[in-house]
């Protein structure tokens, strides 16, 4: 894929045919969303409000989540060497590490708020924020799609693990009594 393959020409030519169609001061500004110093505190604050919720165990599994971004980013950026596409004499653009970051934090954030509150804005922020990221470094020509694309498939492993650790036990304070827990009550009341 990196050096040939049949996704390759496609993942040239639609980088091709976006790179740059939106002026560099929005595109750098939306892949800024990627930033560690940008994404990573809105992942501490809802680690912080889960922990102190009582939900230490999810908190915990979205800060090792984030934790292993660079752990597997990394080593996948010095095999890979991939040049970007505005800088062929460059390497390291595979897979994206903004991309990485912004995934792991702003939807790991949502799986720890998701429990406290009915509403999907917390996913759709999160997706939004995420997906901006991608989109703002593709077309910058900051990465390929294909690099965005990888760096997503290869959280998604670290986000499946944060929401099975954060799901609660048992029934959620908001959806109020399960109906088992109904049945004993109507049974004791009998």
């Amino acid at each position: 894929m990196l050096v040939s393959g049949p996704l390759l020409g496609p993942d040239h030519a639609l980088s091709r045919a976006l790179v740059r169609t939106v002026p560099d001061s929005v595109t750098e500004r939306l892949s800024d969303l990627g930033n560690i110093p940008v994404a990573v505190p809105v992942l501490a604050l809802a680690m912080a409000y889960a922990a102190w919720r009582g939900r230490r165990l999810a908190a915990g599994a979205a800060g090792l989540a984030m934790a292993l971004v660079p752990a597997l980013v990394i080593p996948f950026k010095e095999w890979t060497a991939r040049p970007g596409p505005l800088e062929p004499w460059a390497a390291g653009y595979f897979p994206s590490g903004h991309t990485a970051t912004a995934a792991v934090a702003y939807i790991g954030a949502a799986l720890l708020v998701r429990p406290y509150t009915r509403r999907p804005w917390p996913t759709a922020a999160a997706l939004v924020l995420t997906g901006a990221t991608a989109v703002g470094l593709v077309l910058r020509g900051w990465h390929w799609p294909l690099d965005v694309l990888a760096s997503l498939l290869m959280c998604t492993p670290l986000l499946l693990g944060v929401d099975r650790v954060g799901r609660p036990s048992g029934p959620s304070r908001l959806s109020g009594p399960s109906r088992l827990s109904r049945r004993s009550i109507r049974r004791s009341s009998g």
